[in-house]
């Protein structure tokens, strides 16, 4: 199961280092390639970027190597593993979604999910929170 494979780490407190400077630092310390063995996604609100892995390799040994790096703790980053969970938000959605499209388009295997629990509109927001019966669905 391809959701299943996808090995994630998130990197806190990433302000102190741009986009480009940590894509090329993630390339360095796991010596993969970014697009074609793993990809980074910002959050700028919140100062996190997750690195999420195609190409398997140890996780835990890659947070310990970021860890230990002194680029790293010169930016003051921090690495853990991305822990599973059993909601996702999706955002920038048309005014007129519903919560039983979002229901049926998260539960079609064809889409990466699995059994949804609840679905919450934020109209306002033009998002939704997403809860999946089980953390198998949540790619």
């Amino acid at each position: 199961d391809s959701a299943e494979a996808l090995a994630s780490v998130v990197f806190e407190n990433t302000e102190r280092c741009n986009p480009k400077c940590l894509r090329i630092l993630l390339e360095n310390i796991s010596g993969l390639t970014i697009d074609a063995d793993f990809t980074v996604e910002l959050i700028p609100e919140i100062n996190v970027a997750v690195a999420s892995f195609i190409k398997n390799i140890d996780t835990k040994e890659f947070v310990e190597k970021c860890s230990q790096h002194k680029r790293v703790r010169e930016f003051n980053m921090t690495a853990r593993l991305l822990e599973s969970t059993q909601s996702i938000k999706a955002e920038n959605l048309p005014e007129s979604i519903s919560s039983d499209y979002l229901t049926v388009y998260f539960e079609s295997p064809r889409n990466g999910g699995g059994p949804v629990a609840d679905v919450q509109l934020f109209p306002e927001e033009n998002s939704a929170i997403i809860t999946f019966c089980d953390h198998k669905g949540n790619s």
